[in-house]
């Protein structure tokens, strides 16, 4: 299944804010093409992380779930600098997250 040339979707974080204006081909997989096939993943993340830690960079939070993704975890990094805020970026990562505890 391909992905949609350019799609813009509204997707809610853990709080309920919701988060519009991501734009898939153009950011993410321009980015980190391994992220094709796991739109949906990215939104089940943001939605439902399993582990939310702050982004080294003010007023972004990093949003992280197992088992999902092209790697051990999958990473969104969402950004509320402007109003609405909004997804920025998606990446596989192997490596648990800094503040992770089991």
């Amino acid at each position: 299944m391909s992905e949609p040339a350019s799609e813009m979707w509204t997707n809610p974080d853990p709080h309920g804010r919701e988060l519009p204006e991501v734009i898939w081909q153009s950011k993410i997989l321009r980015d980190h093409p391994e992220m094709a096939g796991h739109r949906e993943a990215v939104l089940r993340t943001v939605a439902t992380p399993e582990h939310v830690e702050d982004d080294p960079l003010p007023r972004r939070r990093r949003y992280y779930r197992r088992s999902l993704g092209p790697n051990r975890w999958l990473l969104v990094v969402v950004t509320y600098e402007q109003d609405p805020a909004r997804i920025i970026t998606a990446l596989g990562n192997r490596k648990d997250p800094k503040q992770w505890t089991p």
